[in-house]
Parts: structure tokens; sequence; C-alpha cells
């Protein structure tokens, strides 16, 4: 089994297995929760999750942890470790090894600090998606026109840029329905993505309040429950993948990166569905 994990955690995890939820064991009750734990601290980064990983003979939460990903028998671990892998889907990889081989997981770690936080989940230039996902010529043109990577023939709300609802409704249409016949593969590339660290695995740390959460998640749950909704263009012109918003990164100073495309989710959501 070879999978990875996605972007920043805190304090909330909720455990899925085969797109349901794991739910924690009690030393009293063999009962599920409700498919979310409260943190007994928080966590400020990905460094601590790791470091709970390779604390698991000792950690609580690292021992339910593994249990989500499948370890059913923790007698049987001969080692626990992780790695960090750069700018990839998955934040750690963990690494367990038993008798019966190497198991290795992708998780994507999400930190919020409110239920109404928004996380990046992928922001790259309107010409690398164009390739990846094979976009039609007039699509990536209204795309290039909506983060100002050309310039509108006549000025919107903004002199550099158009947004969504500026443009002609025949090309808004084309734009919608593009995202809309290829929204499974694009979910996907975005919160699993792929190769050697895609991200299997998604954890939501939320610190809201005076007692942090954590949820964990397997990532096919994730994309179904982003993915869930229909394409539609936003009254601010960006636009709506089911729970996932795209938009124009802006920012950064000025700089062209501003021009990228940046998509978003509410982590927080996934508490939703316990």
């Amino acid at each position: 089994m070879n999978r990875r994990f996605g972007t920043a955690v805190c304090a909330l995890v909720a455990l899925s297995l085969s797109g349901g939820i794991l739910r924690a064991q009690t030393q009293a009750s063999a009962k599920a929760d409700l498919g979310s734990n409260t943190a007994k601290n928080g966590f400020r980064n990905e460094d601590e999750i790791a470091a709970k990983f390779n604390n698991w003979r000792t950690d609580a939460e690292a021992k339910t942890w593994l249990a989500a990903l499948g370890v059913k028998d923790r007698g049987a671990i001969r080692s626990v470790t992780t790695s960090k892998p750069h700018g990839e889907k998955a934040d750690i990889v963990v690494k367990i090894v038993t008798p019966g081989g190497e198991q290795r997981e992708g998780i994507s770690i999400k930190l919020v600090s409110s239920d109404n936080g928004f996380n990046q989940i992928d922001k790259r230039w309107v010409a690398h998606y164009a390739t990846l996902w094979k976009i039609p010529g007039d699509v990536k043109k209204t795309l290039e026109l909506f983060v100002g990577d050309q310039k509108p023939a006549k000025a919107g709300r903004d002199p550099q840029r158009i947004y969504l609802d500026e443009v002609d409704p025949s090309a808004q249409n084309k734009v919608i329905a593009f995202f809309t016949d290829n929204k499974g593969t694009i979910v996907s590339d975005l919160l699993r993505g792929h190769g050697e660290y895609r991200a299997d695995w998604i954890l939501v740390a939320l610190k809201s309040g005076t007692q942090p959460r954590w949820i964990l998640r397997k990532m096919d749950y994730a994309i179904r429950y982003f993915g869930d909704g229909p394409v539609t263009v936003t009254n601010r012109g960006n636009l709506k993948i089911g729970r996932i918003t795209m938009q124009r990164k802006g920012g950064d100073g000025g700089r062209d990166s501003a021009r990228m495309l940046q998509f978003k989710i509410n982590p927080a959501l996934l508490f939703e569905g316990n």
C-alpha cells in the first residue's frame, strides 16, 4: 500500500476507512463516537503531527491514527517513521514497518483557526492547468482574462482583468461546462495529486474555541465531499466547483504571481459530515 498526505494541521481528526469514518474506541465502550475527537493539545504545524507519529508507542492520538490507517495489531509494528516532502500534496508521509512488509501513507494536513477558515489547496499558472487538464483554447482565453494574463477590451470592475460574471454569457457557459464535464479529475488533482507523494488521507486540525478538535478522513471521502454540488459563477465573479472556490490569487504586492489561479476550501466543513 503506497499512500500519502496533504497540507497543515492543528487539533481535530475524524477517522475514515474506505470513505467512511473510523470511530475511535474508548476504554469504557467499543461504540463509535461521532467521528471527531477533541485533542488534548493544539497542533501548531506538521512537525508536531510527525513527532506524534514517531512517538507512537506512548502517544495516544498517534495510536488512534495508526488504527485509522488500517494497522489493527500495534504489537506487530517494528517501526514508524515520518518524512516531509516539500511542495507536495502529502505534507507528511508515514512509513509503517511490520513483519508483513512496509506500508506508506501520505497525509494532507490542514490547519484552520475558525469554522469559517479557508485553506489554499492549489495555485498555478493558467497555462499549467491548460496543459494538465487539456483546457480548450476558448476556455483558456477566458481564464487568462479572469486572472489578468490578457487585458480586457472593455474595463469592468477591475481595469486589469475581468470577473467571470462580466464575460459574455456564451464564454461563461463554456467555462462552466468544461469544469462540470471534468469535475472528477479536477477535484482529485487539486486534493490528492499524483505520483509518489500524492495524499490519500486528509487530517484537519481546528483551533476554534477552548477545545481544539481534529478529524482524519480518507481522501476518497474528501474528494466526494468537496466535489459535491454544481459548478456555478458566484456573485463575486469567481467559480464554485462543488465546495471548492476558484479565484485569482491576487495580493503578493502586485508581483506576477498575483495572476495565478487559486483553489480554496474550508477544511472545517469535514466536521459537518460526522
